[in-house]
């Protein structure tokens, strides 16, 4: 762009100082031809040679010393700087944009200045960045110094212990029924005991159906049956009779008949099915008045004084309050860790497992105590844990736990008695990492990662049955990164024990 600039420049400058009367629209036709071609047009149309001539007479020239001339002045300053950039760069512009003005070469050469100049710079910012890159100084290499990481230990210990296992159950009573009549009529009678939580002892009346129908009912069965005992008195005499004439007559054995003994057959069925009837009407009399056929409580109640009910109607719901059963769900691990197998079966000989029920009522917690009596023979298909059946008995008497009994419905938790082991290896909780896996730290102050074999863990700790040995150093407080070897700096607290580090780290 510069370039072509200061070719336009310098035409214009070289014609003024030789005086030539050469128009600048003809000057613009000339660029990029030869040096024939611009000495041909600056000849006049009439054919005169418009070129400059020497003003010394003795120096005068022609056509040939005007055109070394011409070499000489214009293309001496001109040609050999510019003429071959002149030529390249703008007859190629014209070509490539079909350009025939001079306004056109300066709109290129704008539009190669938007455009170049970024990549320009672009180029240069690279260029420099790898320059400077090469001569950067190289920094000095140092190695890292390895640090220790700090850690909390506490110390294993050994001990006998019992193990306990926790879970949680529902207690549900063991027997509950919906109260339901047996005969039809209208209450007349309800016992204050068959309200909302009612306590009944067993065969107390809860409720009564008005007898009136079924006494007459016994009245009238009463009737048949004097009707069928006097027919039947008066067949057997017939019977006895006709078996004395027929013996007076001595004649052979009697006929049936003759001894009348269809009719006494008779006579002693409809005596048995009146008395059948009799007793029917008592029985049905008997069940007007609703005994509990257990101790135990109400649980709803659904009938009052005044309804009618029908058989199998429900009156109420009671359950008894005998036994309270608690369903404790166990995985397979824990029925080892219990000793217990699928289908167990409390015996003399193998008594169930002792469990401390504990749930807070009104605010404060209680304690109830209750055994295993039996597991289910199937896992349950929705969760795959085998149920154990735990019974608490006379939860509402004897079994209650400072008059507070363990009522139906009632979440607890359960504190199950497992197997006893002997030098188990006791650590705080927060040394183990996973399922099976503690940290131990070594004499020489480096981490090892090793398995162990976990019999029972809990909140605050767990029992190792293999894996690490009384008196060594576990790791309580989180390591990241851990391996094999890293390098530890034990940190305790002043006046702090093993123990009591255990204890706040959890």
């Amino acid at each position: 762009m510069l370039a072509i600039r200061l070719t336009q420049t310098n035409i214009r400058r070289t014609v003024r100082e030789h005086g030539w009367n050469v128009r600048y629209r003809d000057l613009t036709l000339y660029r990029g031809a030869s040096n024939t071609y611009i000495l041909e047009r600056l000849r006049a149309p009439d054919g005169k040679d418009r070129t400059p001539v020497a003003t010394d007479a003795g120096n005068r020239t022609g056509p040939q010393q005007t055109a070394g001339l011409w070499k000489r002045t214009l293309f001496a300053q001109l040609a050999r700087g510019w003429s071959a950039l002149f030529y390249s760069n703008t007859r190629t512009i014209m070509m490539r944009f079909k350009m025939k003005k001079p306004e056109d070469i300066g709109l290129a050469i704008r539009r190669l200045a938007v455009f170049g100049l970024p990549a320009l710079v672009i180029v240069a910012a690279i260029t420099g960045n790898i320059v400077m890159g090469l001569f950067k100084p190289t920094p000095d290499e140092q190695e890292d110094a390895v640090k220790a990481t700090p850690v909390v230990v506490a110390e294993a210990v050994s001990e006998n212990i019992r193990l306990t296992l926790n879970t949680q159950g529902e207690a549900l009573p063991l027997r509950e029924i919906k109260l339901a009549p047996q005969v039809s009529g209208k209450i007349m009678d309800v016992s204050p005991k068959f309200i909302e939580g009612g306590a009944f002892e067993k065969d107390d009346v809860l409720l009564r159906i008005d007898p009136a129908e079924y006494s007459l009912r016994i009245v009238q069965a009463k009737s048949s049956v004097a009707q069928a005992r006097s027919r039947y008195i008066s067949e057997e005499v017939e019977s006895r009779i006709a078996r004395k004439d027929w013996e007076e007559l001595g004649k052979g054995e009697g006929s049936a008949l003759a001894l009348r003994e269809p009719q006494m057959a008779e006579a002693a069925a409809l005596l048995a099915s009146a008395e059948a009837t009799l007793h029917e009407a008592e029985l049905q009399l008997a069940r007007t008045t609703i005994r509990a056929p257990f101790k135990g409580r109400i649980s709803s109640k659904s009938v009052d004084i005044g309804d009618y009910v029908t058989p199998g109607v429900n009156l109420g719901d009671i359950f008894s309050t005998n036994t309270m059963q608690i369903a404790l769900p166990l995985t397979d691990a824990e029925l080892g860790q219990l000793g217990l197998q699928v289908g167990f079966r409390e015996t003399t000989d193998n008594p169930g497992r002792n469990v401390a029920f504990t749930a807070v009522v009104a605010g404060e917690p209680h304690t109830w105590r209750g055994r295993i009596v039996r597991t289910n023979s199937r896992y349950d298909r929705e969760t795959r844990v085998l149920f154990a059946y735990a019974e608490v008995d006379d939860p509402y008497g004897a079994g209650a736990d400072d008059g507070v009994p363990l009522a139906a419905g009632l979440f607890v938790n359960a504190e199950i008695e497992g197997r006893a082991i002997e030098s188990a290896v006791i650590v705080p909780r927060t040394a183990l990492h996973g399922n099976d896996e503690v940290f131990i730290a070594r004499e020489d102050n480096t981490l090892e990662i090793r398995r162990v074999v976990v019999a029972s863990s809990d909140r605050t700790r767990a029992v190792l049955i293999g894996g690490v040995r009384s008196g060594e150093k576990v790791i309580t407080s989180p390591v990241r990164g851990a391996a094999d070897g890293m390098v530890i700096a034990v940190a305790r607290a002043p006046e702090e024990g093993p123990e009591t580090v255990a204890d706040a780290t959890n």
